[in-house]
């Protein structure tokens, strides 16, 4: 089920006062949920990604609900700005030029076909995937199919974010899960000369 526009607002801004929270040093403090609608205090589980001029700024997020859907965001929205361990933390001057997305997941369900099957059976533009070895996982989202289109392509560099070896992906021991997500992002902010 859909998010309703006034919860996808409320998301964007809870995460953009999240990111200014961390950007500036500050602690992030708990959520106060009572006010909340039943759609954000709902378990859910999302990722915020932080882009600066079209480029990968910061992506963290959770593969599992495990708490209300605003605190998940809020809390992710933090940890993107400064613990994704390919970036630095986000600073103050970056706040204006930053764009943020959330992306609400859906229930990862296993690829339930034959390894062999497995580059046949993906749905470029659709489907995230989550790849596990034992303890070891990875996933991309949906909207890296916008940048990373060859299906084969996109499994091996998963793999390789899992730090598997390119083909592991056609092994029977490593498990492929697929979900969708509901995506929204910020408008375009308008700047004044």
């Amino acid at each position: 089920m859909m998010l309703a526009p006034e919860d996808r607002s409320r998301l964007l801004h809870l995460a953009r006062q999240a990111v200014t929270l961390a950007a500036q040093d500050r602690p992030l403090t708990r959520l106060d949920l009572e006010d909340a609608t039943p759609g954000l205090r709902d378990a859910g589980c999302a990722f915020v990604t932080l882009t600066r001029q079209g480029a990968l700024r910061g992506c963290i997020g959770a593969l599992e609900a495990r708490q209300a859907l605003a605190a998940d965001v809020w809390e992710h929205a933090y940890a993107a700005a400064r613990e994704d361990p390919r970036f630095d933390p986000v600073r103050p001057e970056e706040l204006e030029g930053l764009h943020i997305e959330v992306s609400r997941l859906g229930s990862a369900v296993p690829l339930d076909v034959a390894p062999e099957q497995r580059l046949a059976a993906l749905r470029p533009g659709v489907d995230g995937v989550i790849l596990r070895r034992g303890r070891t996982r990875a996933t991309f989202l949906p909207q890296v199919w916008e940048k990373v289109t060859d299906p084969l392509e996109f499994l091996e560099m998963l793999c390789d974010k899992a730090g598997l070896p390119r083909s592991a992906w056609r092994d029977g021991d490593v498990e492929m899960l697929v979900y969708q997500v509901e995506s929204f992002e910020e408008q375009p902010r308008e700047h004044t000369a």
